[in-house]
């Protein structure tokens, strides 16, 4: 195979091309928010002023803004600059003005099986008792406030009192380790956390405060010791914790301290609202910093559009921690600006057993359900069986998030939890982007299993190469985003240098994404992962999510991932870790190796042919089901494994390291 046909992009065309789409019902193209293709039309005419209508009809405004997009100081964009609102307002306050404060906004249900159900007017209460409680411990506008909280009613009204005052959040994930947390309070030197005691999670309680309390005994990089003055604790988990005199409150003794008045001001509409630190697999990680009014009018809009939502009578669920974006975008904001219903969970769907995702569907009668595709591929491996033993008729639309979803996972969700009817809504975008940019529209566009397809109106995307020419439909490149966009990361906290070098650096006025991409013959986008995603194995360039998506589509495998190792004759070797369906027993482990590898030859090339597949048990995944794949290079590559801490299960890397090494040693 000649260079010509080992790169990205003729690669990533074997496999999309066979023309399969799935067109709305008329009875949902009828019902659909958006039903006519006129709002592309208009959105590309004029972006600014479609944002601006927005911004105008689906928020209130304490000072109307005269100003649409300040440009002049790129890549430092401003929108609406001129413009006050205030975000929790708009979430909680002007739903109960409006005569909703008995609709149910959250349906809480606890790992144990505990619920709570807060309407409109209840939890606007709670949010003004927490402002309240926030501004008597010296908490400004200004100020940030570091949130390390389970998946609870309170993490959401901590979230909100601290915009409603017009401070700044850090929603640190309640997984990651002293070391992590410690290094994200110093960095937005915050003086308040707001934690719990711990949070359930796999049927026992996960210690949460202690994890603080060894936090703030560290010193930082520079010997000092921690700004923090207060930490405000909920009681949660009921595990022995210590509090320190002077500096540890209960939430649930100082609350009682305080009433349900508070009045929201005004704030501008480039007034920060939260930090929120991306991952990094080495360096430091970076706080990427969204203000309130581009951002709100996004978020509001998208979940508006994509989730097709009726307020009134639909029920949504997006599974995702509030620790990560897509719990800021679409379980907190723009739900709530949207007044919408809701369930929020706080365990693991395998807890008690895999059931319980489904039991929860049939419970609250969920209409709109948005996940990632980990989990539709863990709940496939587990089989059909467990899904359809549960009502699942109150589903009407599906979302996928994370990261690209493979054909095969897509149909499976579709056919088996949307009962071969239900639309599916593939959705891309980034921390950085802050919402939806790429997703298809549910009641407009003939969907295609694996691609999210078109950009959001009023966004700008395209492919290019890497010069920055835009890529012919059927070709492959990178993805950039040609013009500013309301929700887009303002900078990195304390660091714009880093901003630019990061996102601007490599085509200067368009932000690059760090997505490899592929248009098809119709112009539709189809990710393939990270760049850094992208191997090179003798001079090719091969997408690591294709050839897991190639995996995944045999029969037998339930999950994949694979990594690119370091191999002295090819440069890049590829390596395979899948998981086999329970349910299956039409190849044995023995036999997997050398039947995968030959499936993955034939579907995509001889070159992409992994060097290794390894049968796992488990991958290892966060707790938001990102699998941590530089794990895996570690142990392909026979390297000591890194920093397990923010995995969901910490001893799946050990098993995995122990089976690379005894196949290893047998060969």
């Amino acid at each position: 195979m000649s260079d010509d046909h080992g790169t990205i992009e003729s690669l990533s065309s074997l496999a999309h091309d066979d023309g399969e789409s799935y067109p709305p019902s008329a009875e949902f193209r009828e019902q659909a928010n958006q039903r006519s293709p006129e709002v592309y039309l208009r959105a590309a005419a004029d972006p600014e002023a479609y944002w601006a209508e927005q911004a105008q009809n689906r928020l209130t405004w304490k000072k109307p803004f005269t100003e649409i997009l300040d440009w002049t100081n790129p890549p430092f964009a401003k929108w609406f600059a001129d413009g006050e609102l205030n975000v929790a307002e708009n979430c909680l306050d002007r739903h109960v003005a409006n005569g909703l404060g008995d609709r149910v906004a959250i349906h809480f249900e606890g790992e144990p099986g505990d619920t709570r159900t807060l309407t409109y007017a209840e939890l606007t209460h709670e949010v003004k008792r927490a402002a309240n409680m926030l501004t008597s411990l010296g908490v400004t506008a200004g100020d940030r406030v570091a949130i390390y909280m389970p998946m609870i009613p309170e993490t959401v009204i901590s979230m909100l009192a601290v915009a409603r005052l017009g401070a700044a959040h850090s929603v640190v994930f309640g997984g990651f380790s002293a070391e992590s947390l410690r290094a994200r309070i110093d960095d937005v030197e915050a003086e308040l956390v707001i934690t719990a005691d711990g949070g359930y999670r796999k049927g026992r309680v996960s210690p949460l405060k202690p994890v603080v309390d060894q936090a703030l005994e560290l010193d930082d990089a520079d010997g000092k010791p921690s700004t923090v003055k207060h930490v405000l604790v909920v009681k949660r988990g009921g595990n022995d914790i210590e509090m320190t005199e002077g500096r540890d409150l209960w939430w649930h003794e100082e609350i009682t301290s305080y009433d349900g008045e508070h009045t929201p001001k005004g704030f501008p509409a480039e007034n920060p609202l939260f930090i929120l630190y991306t991952s990094g697999t080495t360096g430091k990680p970076k706080g990427i910093l969204h203000t309130s009014g581009g951002y709100l009018t996004q978020a509001t809009t998208t979940f508006s559009d994509v989730f097709d939502i009726k307020p009134e009578s639909d029920v949504f669920w997006c599974t995702a921690d509030v620790g990560w974006v897509t719990g800021h975008s679409y379980i907190v904001y723009g739900p709530l600006s949207n007044g919408a219903t809701q369930v929020m969970y706080e365990g693991t769907p395998d807890t008690p057993d895999w059931g319980r995702w489904w039991q929860i569907i049939e419970k609250y009668k969920v209409s709109i359900f948005y996940t990632a595709p980990t989990a539709i591929r863990s709940c496939m491996k587990v089989g059909r069986q467990v899904p359809e033993q549960y009502d699942l008729s109150s589903l009407r639309l599906l979302g996928s998030v994370g990261e690209p979803i493979n054909p095969e996972a897509w149909r499976w969700y579709r056919d088996v939890i949307g009962a071969g009817k239900t639309p599916i809504v593939d959705t891309w975008w980034q921390t950085e982007t802050g919402a939806m940019m790429v997703a298809p529209l549910p009641g407009l566009t003939s969907l295609k299993p694996g691609s999210s397809q078109i950009a959001q109106p009023g966004i700008s995307i395209a492919v290019v190469d890497d010069d920055g020419n835009p890529v012919e439909n059927g070709q492959g490149g990178l993805l950039v985003v040609e013009r500013p966009w309301p929700a887009m990361v303002r900078n990195v906290w304390g660091d714009p240098q880093r901003f630019i070098d990061t996102y601007w650096d490599k085509f200067g006025d368009k932000y690059f994404a760090g997505d490899g991409a592929r248009l098809d013959e119709d112009g539709d986008i189809w990710f393939l992962g990270r760049v850094d995603d992208v191997m090179n194995v003798s001079g090719h360039r091969l997408s690591t999510t294709e050839i897991e998506s190639a995996l995944v589509g045999h029969h037998a495998v339930a999950e994949a991932a694979v990594v690119g190792a370091d191999d002295e004759t090819t440069g890049q070797a590829v390596v395979a870790f899948v998981i086999l369906k329970s349910q299956q027993h039409l190849i044995t482990e023995a036999e997997a190796e050398q039947e995968l590898r030959a499936h993955v030859a034939s579907h995509i090339g001889a070159i992409a042919r992994p060097r290794n597949v390894y049968v796992v048990n488990e991958l290892p995944k966060t707790r938001s089901g990102k699998i941590m794949r530089r794990l895996l290079k570690d142990a392909a590559e026979g390297r000591k494994i890194g920093d397990t801490t923010t995995l969901a299960d910490t001893m799946v890397m050990q098993l995995i390291s122990d089976r690379v090494v005894a196949e290893r040693g047998a060969k």
